[in-house]
């Protein structure tokens, strides 16, 4: 059972109920609250889905946000690779990590509603990030190869290839900036 209703600040509030065998339990709250309760709760009781969580990959996008928020920023002209000097330990990133933060970032935004696509085209790739364009065009190509980034062809007027970051090319990205640490 699923209610939602909005409180005085325009928030949606979450009720859920989960019944279980012989168990139920009620969780109210915002969407996010709820949302991390009913998991918590279901991989405690149903060990089968904890093994199936232990193998399966699948970021939803507060974990992306809980990853990246550091390094990317959604702004007023779109999703953006910002960050300070505390989150790169002192190091530049290479071009090739901020091609998939700002793939990640657009893929938030996406998934938050700010945007209407989840990939993107080359140059708007490159017009964000301020890349050279054949730096960005030649780390798309190994991203491309090795599954990080998927390449898709649409038929837009204007751009026919758009590039979207993997579930595999969050994880390797998270990989890499965790040893920045």
């Amino acid at each position: 059972m699923l209610n939602t209703n909005p409180d005085s600040n325009n928030i949606a509030n979450v009720s859920v109920s989960v019944s279980i065998s012989d168990i139920n339990v009620q969780f109210s709250g915002s969407p996010e609250s709820v949302l991390t309760s009913v998991i918590g709760f279901i991989t405690k009781q149903v060990p089968s889905i904890d093994l199936a969580r232990k193998i399966s990959l699948n970021y939803s996008v507060t974990e992306l946000i809980d990853l990246f928020s550091n390094f990317i920023k959604i702004t007023p002209e779109g999703p953006r690779v910002i960050m300070g000097q505390q989150e790169t330990g002192n190091k530049k990133l290479s071009d090739k990590e901020v091609v998939a933060l700002q793939l990640v970032a657009t893929k938030i935004a996406k998934d938050l509603g700010k945007l209407s696509y989840e990939g993107l085209p080359l140059s708007e790739i490159q017009a964000a990030t301020a890349l050279n364009p054949k730096s960005v065009s030649s780390r798309l190509s190994e991203l491309v190869k090795i599954g990080h980034v998927m390449r898709d062809d649409v038929s837009d007027a204007n751009e026919s290839v758009i590039y979207k970051i993997t579930t595999t090319g969050s994880h390797w990205l998270k990989s890499v900036l965790a040893k920045r640490k």
